[in-house]
């Protein structure tokens, strides 16, 4: 039963305030005489025509998905394995330091063009862009988070002869594990960025393609829907993220609570 209180207490307060600005704006923009912001019921019929609808569903999102869950997951196993790499090896960091500087400092969105030229317009080149653009967050942070491992947890592994495998994925990179989660949560809102505005080049279905073909054909109210579709792909694909970090790092949020305890 506390349990179920905590838990609607939690879906309370995460949503009162988006019902109530839906409800402000379904309200105003019924008296907004607009062609450019038409009444939240006509872009509700409009979002239920065309991404609740599961053949225009299927047209409009299943592209998109693919490019996100595919390049996302490209940047997450690279961005952990350069990450850890770096990190180990202190002379080769200090030696690439100055190109992963320069190489992170470039949006992703900027080089569509390049990867348009290397690898096409098909789907390929939009997830090999998401992937490169979402790398540098989870890298950066899997780096700091290997070099932030305490000394002493290191030696312990070494005076109890830990292998190295053991010791890498037992104590290294559990140890970093918040840290590259919250690299992880950056990547994924990169992600959807990367792949909105990928798509908007030579696409044949997905969000972006969507998103632009609404606006080049004046269709106000899809291209709303549209928008509308994004914020919930995206609040749904942080839900899902939430509860793989909660289940993942529950040794860590057990380690915090028996520290506050002690005290």
């Amino acid at each position: 039963m506390n349990a179920l209180r905590r838990t609607t207490s939690i879906v309370a307060i995460e949503l009162w305030l988006p019902l109530t600005l839906v409800i402000i704006w379904w309200v105003v923009s019924e008296y907004v005489n607009s062609l450019y912001f038409p009444p939240l019921s006509v872009i509700m019929q409009s979002f239920a025509e065309n991404w609740l609808n599961p053949e225009n569903a299927a047209a409009n999102l299943v592209p998109s998905l693919q490019v996100i869950f595919f390049g996302y997951a490209l940047a997450v196993i690279g961005g952990i394995v350069l990450g850890a790499t770096l990190g180990l090896v202190r002379p080769l960091e200090r030696a690439v330091r100055p190109v992963v500087e320069a190489m992170r400092a470039v949006p992703g969105v900027a080089l569509l063009p390049l990867f348009i030229v290397l690898f096409g317009i098909d789907q390929q080149m939009r997830i090999l862009l998401v992937a490169y653009g979402a790398t540098w967050p989870v890298l950066l942070n899997t780096l700091d988070g290997v070099r932030g491992v305490e000394p002493t947890l290191l030696d312990m592994s070494r005076a109890f002869r830990v292998g190295r495998a053991r010791r890498l994925f037992g104590v290294i990179l559990k140890s970093a594990g918040p840290q590259i989660f919250a690299g992880a949560r950056i990547a994924l809102a990169v992600t959807l960025i990367i792949m909105v505005v990928s798509e908007t080049v030579g696409a044949s279905g997905g969000v972006g393609y969507f998103l632009m073909t609404a606006k080049s054909e004046f269709r106000i109210a899809s291209m709303w829907s549209a928008m509308v579709a994004l914020g919930i792909l995206g609040y749904l694909l942080n839900i899902i993220f939430r509860i793989a970090e909660r289940y993942i790092l529950r040794w860590h949020r057990l380690q915090q609570a028996r520290l506050e305890r002690t005290s």
